[in-house]
């Protein structure tokens, strides 16, 4: 009821379909490439995510309104995105990066529901997911979220700039930087005081690099342009291309205004350097 009630508050019962703004949030969310699986079809899950955990499979985000989000309602998605529940009322595991998208507007939310309802339904049921006992239960979801999530607002911080403000609502909710680019604990909660520091257990098992500004473990060298030009194109300052999951984002966010991608890169080069030699941020196409 709590997402209902936020939909019925927020006035959008009434609004008008947006899918335009929306293929502009899912290409900042990097084309929710994690929902598409290799020589799959579009969006339409089974693609495996590798963790300490065990194999979990995303789920079909297409239109079809049998196995994907077809017969989804507006407070349904906002429930899923911004609360981690999903219509049954049971609770997503935090592979889906709920706890990222918690900080979006309820307006951006909708406008990728009407970006993706206009997209090719594909049927095909989800995958069950290959976990350990006990986090194999949906149980255990609930008592993750109890110790870990504590969805809270972006504040507004009135000492930077519309564009940094911007930047980091693009970098923390809808593309959910951290959530790859920060190392996690035991319970798999990421840790707060390696922000962006860079993880040895990056999801599919690959290594996400240290973007924090630090000189010798991050991007630190890096200038403004070499970040926005790797978002726009996925060239690195060296002249090589990245690889992996970043690859496939990054033809998402070459799409993306170039205000978007400059505001990124503003909020990034802000936060504070910290040291993680993870690998070396030039080597970002291994």
């Amino acid at each position: 009821m709590a997402g209902l009630a936020l939909l019925l508050a927020s006035g959008l019962h009434a609004r008008t379909p947006n899918p335009i703004a929306g293929e502009r949030i899912f290409n900042a969310a990097g084309g929710c490439g994690c929902h598409t699986a290799e020589n799959g079809k579009p969006l339409s899950g089974g693609r495996p995510l590798k963790t300490p955990f065990g194999i979990y499979f995303s789920t079909n985000i297409t239109p079809d309104p049998d196995t994907g989000i077809g017969g989804w309602s507006d407070a349904d998605l906002l429930r899923a995105m911004r609360e981690g529940i999903a219509p049954d009322g049971s609770h997503y595991f935090p592979v889906f990066p709920y706890t990222a998208f918690s900080k979006m507007t309820a307006e951006d939310v909708l406008h990728l529901k009407d970006y993706l309802f206009t997209l090719p339904a594909v049927q095909q049921s989800n995958r069950p997911h290959d976990v350990w006992f006990p986090f194999n239960l949906r149980f255990s979801a609930w008592g993750w979220k109890l110790v870990n999530f504590h969805p809270e607002p972006l504040l507004a911080d009135v000492t930077r700039s519309k564009q940094w403000t911007r930047g980091r609502y693009l970098a923390e909710a809808v593309a959910h930087c951290g959530e790859c680019h920060t190392p996690r604990n035991g319970m798999g909660a990421l840790k707060a005081d390696w922000h962006y520091a860079g993880s040895r257990e990056g999801p599919e098992g690959e290594v996400a690099p240290n973007i924090t500004p630090d000189a010798e473990t991050g991007i630190g060298q890096w200038s403004k342009d070499d970040l926005t030009y790797l978002l726009e194109t996925g060239m690195l300052p060296d002249g090589d291309f990245i690889g992996g999951l970043m690859s496939e984002a990054v033809e998402y966010y070459g799409q993306l205004p170039p205000e978007d991608r400059d505001a990124i890169a503003e909020y990034v080069l802000s936060l504070p350097p910290v040291q993680n030699h993870v690998r070396d941020p030039d080597d970002l196409n291994e």
